[in-house]
């Protein structure tokens, strides 16, 4: 189980985790041994509320595909156990932000002050770069 908030959690039965051989160096260990985790998460059959899947369904992500599946490779450790907690860590994170909902930015004012002391700069770095011309007769 995958607790995300309080009220929300996501059942074991939901998440597919399965053990694959690593990819990369690692010698004997990689070429022995199916540590590494490949974890899908179905969104659309999943018991998530309403709001959840339409803004995972909504999101850009080359994690998710067409069919509304999240699919993540955990393969960084050396052991099995810890491969699938980095999955589940990388499914909850992924599920939080999507949910997050954006502070609305409220446009505001240069103060006169900091408008008047840009300008000076900008005069004041003028005259310096003027000073770098060629020397007049």
């Amino acid at each position: 189980m995958l607790r995300l908030s309080n009220n929300v959690e996501i059942a074991a039965w939901e998440i597919d985790i399965s053990a694959i051989r690593a990819q990369g160096a690692g010698g004997q260990n990689v070429n022995k041994v199916s540590s590494a985790i490949h974890l899908k998460f179905d969104i659309k059959s999943s018991a998530l509320p309403e709001f959840y899947k339409q803004r995972l369904l909504s999101l850009n992500d080359s994690r998710i595909t067409k069919d509304g599946v999240i699919v993540i490779k955990a393969q960084s450790h050396r052991t099995q156990e810890m491969n699938k907690e980095e999955a589940l860590q990388r499914l909850k994170t992924l599920i939080l932000e999507a949910v997050k909902t954006q502070k609305a930015r409220r446009a505001t004012k240069p103060t006169k002050s900091s408008q008047r002391k840009r300008v000076e700069s900008k005069v004041k770095r003028g005259q310096t770069k003027n000073l770098r011309g060629k020397v007049q007769f």
